[in-house]
């Protein structure tokens, strides 16, 4: 895997860009200039990160694996050591599938309506391969949410979800938060 130079990174015109951050030269960026990217954070091959309005934040030690997809109008925030596995996707915008409206981007706004909101992930989330978060969501710190979930409400801190839609299956260990004191 090929990962940008330093001097690339600078040039592509991000909000704020730590030190320690390793990017595919395989990923797709989209408006740089609203994404701020912490310290010691790896995104892979055939991830998309696409603001369209609002900031994303990435923190510190912050892993993206390949072919995810952070996208959408508002804010997104990866919170320091949290993780997306493959093909996590996580959308803060979606159309209205009522029928009602016309869906997709290519369709002028005053036929759709898309629905945006906040996404964020708290400290030491981790997200398991081919998961689905919708607009509107908060992951609280140290929580872990199963592979192939789809995540439509707030999930609390410290515990394990799963399924669809994404329920809380049982408590999660907080070593995790000692380990951080110890890094």
């Amino acid at each position: 895997m090929g990962f940008f130079a330093r001097e690339e990174l600078e040039k592509m015109g991000f909000a704020s860009l730590g030190i320690e951050v390793r990017i595919s030269k395989k990923v797709s960026i989209y408006n740089p200039h609203l994404i701020s990217i912490g310290n010691h954070v790896r995104i892979d091959d055939f991830a998309i990160i696409s603001p369209t309005e609002a900031t994303f934040k990435i923190g510190n030690y912050v892993h993206i694996a390949a072919h995810c997809m952070v996208i959408g109008r508002e804010k997104i925030t990866l919170s320091d050591f949290s993780g997306l596995s493959g093909r996590v996707t996580i959308y803060s915008s979606s159309d209205d599938y009522s029928g009602e409206f016309l869906t997709n981007p290519t369709v002028p706004e005053e036929f759709t309506n898309v629905q945006s909101a906040p996404v964020s992930l708290g400290r030491h989330v981790i997200v398991g391969a081919g998961s689905i978060i919708l607009p509107n969501v908060d992951i609280g710190m140290a929580s872990a949410i199963s592979a192939m979930s789809l995540v439509t409400r707030n999930i609390p801190e410290e515990v394990i979800a799963a399924g669809i839609p994404c329920r809380v299956v049982k408590k999660r260990s907080s070593r995790l938060l000692d380990l951080e004191k110890r890094l």
